[in-house]
């Protein structure tokens, strides 16, 4: 639909929406976001795939990787030994432990005898196998690894690491005892013998809290230190004392995406923290606090918003609000989890900040005190705001923000100039180079934000400010339809990053696929041959590990390629997605270096782990909410549950098997209730191969199917049977219909995977492109 129907559509949908639940809508029969369940919406067979650990206060390692040196009886320590023994670890000695998933908190012990009065336990973190050892792997730039973190052990009894000294994300723990103790007041060590680096005694502003520092006279190591219990208090996901207590499931044929899209809910769970925890990076926070922390330590003490929980970026790093990851994270954690007072508190986190010419910053603290800003980014806050809208109603929020919404909202609008096109004047995007100029990406975003705009608008049309612009708004969106050609590659089918030397035959041509994802999925594109095309021409790229990337060489960005499986959806093209996901996905569940359990920041083209934004292969984040797509694209795509309206008032569901697929289903709740879809391949005797579509939808709402044919539907549970016996059509009836005359279809094969080659890096393009910053 072009922008000028959607006009008119939104206005007259809203009206007509608004009068029919005045009178028809029942009570409240689902779930509140501000009171989250305690037991899983959806109970079944598939929670099996749920990372999310059961006791999160008592997470024992599962398995050890490594010992050296003074080490007895490793095996004690691990959540599966019940006998009374200890680890014993001397002077030199060393054991990495291996939990199951890739998990994050305050690493406790039991200690139940030490050798002395004056011993240190060296602790060291992290998230791939790759870097587990002596040094942790890292949270900034400034060098290769973090450092290890010293606990000083004075006695028997329990004892946990400060709770400034939360570790986001790791599956290794290594923990050792060095011979060479810090010196006084240091818990910090660079290497044996340690720095001569302390931390400060100080920590401003006041109401930051204070870096822990502990006091030792001595400066040598006296015995042995036996461990009866070493366990990890988790500390993130504070919203709901049951974490696997999730409001929305998916399962299917295949156990790979299964396995992804439970991978990606946890991910967005441990990518939820308490704002008290925020913000790894030490040098950006100095800005603010005027910390004193040496050079590759770390901590996680700045308090990045008011309230009790809120989502970032990455569960290790950065830990701060980025509105580019929420794009992906939001409805995903809606789907899920239902965790919206966490997006609540992000989102207010950047508002708070807005500036004075409207404009929101980059991310939220420490950001936003000295000007820092995405064109892109600030397009994502406010779609960020529709999608909260959307899964929440929460209208008297909305109300209270709207002006600042309208104003930003203005702000990027001035920025669409005659060409058609947004003139992007920052080049700070998802830290991909050549972000300027007159923008694809940009163009394609601002066009999608209009049209949400629109439906929020219609929500409170009483604003007369919005009624005397609806006629500009529209006029600019026409304009954008037109502008967006002068970047059509005529010969690639595909668009060019920007007008110049990015564009088609510029001196640096890219035809990026993050732009190119947003103009199918935008609804810029309204020609559906020439979506279907674009679709295929991104398939095309393709490489053994994933979907590259091309405006930023040598990347495989699984926050990009989110987008294009959006857009292969938006296109039609839905068996691309579900072949993308388990090509990518798989790969980072299931290939060396990686955590096996959670969505990986990014990789490099040839698989290696190393996300080439950073030197430094330590940094790469391996719980990334940006990287989450799958958990929102197999229900709101594949299975197709589509929320028209706030809460699923109104609603689409248009679900594809794909031809990967011989059954799918799942589902996730508001508060109106649930939203379920039952999909499966049948025979019956006599007539051949069926699709049985089982759905339920909140009683009192209504809605469009589409499965074979278009049909208007109350809300309530409902069956239909597709057949495909020579000529298309669509039987409905009552969950339950038909059931004695069906069996599964046994007949059904998947098809094979096809082989792609390796990607080759660009060695000098990547030390190019390298981010320096904290």
């Amino acid at each position: 639909m072009i922008l000028s129907d959607f006009f008119d559509y939104a206005i007259l949908t809203y009206k007509a929406v608004a009068h029919h639940f005045a009178s028809n809508l029942p009570g409240t029969v689902g779930i509140s976001h501000l009171s989250l369940p305690q037991q899983a919406v959806f109970p079944g067979p598939w929670e099996e795939y749920i990372r999310a650990p059961r006791n999160r206060s008592h997470i024992r390692p599962a398995n050890i990787r490594h010992v050296q040196g003074a080490v007895s009886i490793p095996e004690a320590v691990l959540d599966w030994t019940e006998t009374n023994t200890s680890t014993t670890i001397g002077p030199g000695g060393l054991i990495t432990l291996e939990f199951a998933e890739n998990i994050a908190g305050r690493a406790c012990f039991d200690i139940s005898s030490v050798d002395g009065s004056k011993n240190y336990l060296a602790l060291a973190y992290s998230e791939s196998p790759n870097f587990a050892g002596r040094l942790s792997d890292a949270t900034t730039d400034r060098q290769a690894r973090d450092l290890p973190l010293y606990l000083p052990i004075q006695s028997a009894g329990a004892t946990c690491v400060r709770p400034e000294f939360v570790r986001g994300a790791f599956k290794y723990l290594t923990i050792y005892i060095p011979k060479h103790p810090p010196k006084s007041k240091d818990i910090w060590s660079e290497s044996e013998p340690p720095s001569p680096s302390r931390i400060l005694d100080t920590h401003s502003p006041s109401h930051q809290k204070h870096l822990g520092v502990h006091d030792a006279s001595s400066h040598h190591n006296s015995g042995r230190i036996s461990i009866s219990s070493l366990y990890i208090n988790c500390t993130a996901f504070p919203s709901n004392p049951n974490p696997r207590a999730y409001t929305g499931y998916f399962s299917s044929s295949s156990s790979l995406l299964n396995r992804i899209w439970y991978s990606g809910a946890y991910t967005l769970q441990l990518t939820t923290i308490d704002p008290a925890e925020g913000s790894a990076l030490i040098d950006y926070n100095r800005r603010v606090d005027h910390n004193h922390s040496p050079q590759g330590s770390w901590y996680s003490n700045f308090t990045i918003a008011n309230g009790t929980a809120i989502t970032t970026d990455g569960a290790k790093r950065d830990r701060m609000a980025y509105p580019g990851d929420m794009a992906i994270a939001v409805p995903g954690i809606a789907l899920s989890t239902y965790d919206m007072i966490a997006v609540r508190t992000a989102l207010d986190s950047l508002f708070i900040r807005q500036y004075a010419d409207g404009a929101l910053p980059y991310a939220g603290p420490p950001m936003g005190y000295g000007g820092e800003f995405s064109d892109t980014y600030h397009l994502h806050t406010l779609l960020g705001v529709w999608n909260y809208v959307l899964f929440t109603n929460d209208l008297p929020w909305l109300q209270s923000h709207w002006s600042a919404y309208l104003k930003a909202f203005e702000y990027s609008l001035g920025k669409v100039d005659l060409t058609g096109l947004f003139h992007v004047t920052s080049n700070n995007d998802w830290l991909r180079p050549g972000m300027t100029g007159h923008n694809l990406e940009a163009t394609s975003i601002m066009y999608y934000v209009m049209q949400n705009t629109f439906k929020m608008a219609g929500e409170i049309l009483s604003d007369p400010y919005a009624r005397e612009q609806f006629p500009r708004w529209k006029s600019l969106g026409d304009r954008m339809e037109r502008g967006i050609e002068i970047l059509w590659c005529e010969e690639l089918g595909l668009f060019g990053d920007n007008v110049g030397r990015r564009g088609c035959g510029g001196s640096e041509e890219a035809i990026p696929q993050d732009g190119n994802s947003w103009a199918i999925y935008s609804g810029i594109i309204s020609n559906t041959t020439r979506r279907l095309e674009m679709s295929t021409n991104l398939r095309k790229r393709w490489t053994k590990y994933g979907a590259p990337a091309p405006e930023f060489p040598n990347v495989i960005s699984p926050f990009a390629s989110s987008f294009e499986l959006l857009a292969h959806c938006a296109a039609g093209n839905h068996d691309a997605a579900v072949e993308l996901m388990e090509l990518m996905w798989g790969y980072m569940l299931d290939g060396e270096g990686f955590t096996n359990s959670t969505c990986v920041e990014g990789y490099r083209i040839d698989g290696d782990i190393q996300y080439p934004a950073y030197w430094s292969s330590a940094r790469n984040s391996h719980a990334h909410g940006w990287s989450t797509g799958p958990t929102m694209v197999l229900l709101t795509e594949i299975l197709g549950i589509t929320l028209e309206t706030p809460l699923g008032r109104t609603w689409t569901v248009e679900p594809h098997l794909t031809k990967w697929l011989k059954d799918a289903r799942g589902g996730f709740a508001t508060e109106l209730g649930r939203f379920e879809v039952v999909l499966r391949r049948m025979k019956i005797e006599g007539v051949g191969g069926v699709e049985v579509l089982d759905l339920e939808t909140p009683r009192g709402s209504m809605g469009t199917v589409v499965f074979g044919e278009r049909m208007l539907v109350k809300g309530g549970k409902h069956r239909f049977v597709k057949f495909s016996d020579g000529e298309m059509r669509v039987e409905r009836g009552e969950i339950g219909w038909r059931e004695g005359e069906m069996r599964e279809d046994d007949e059904w094969q998947r098809p094979e995977v096809e082989e792609r080659p390796v990607g080759v890096v660009d060695w000098e393009a990547l030390e190019e492109n390298y981010v320096t910053g904290p």
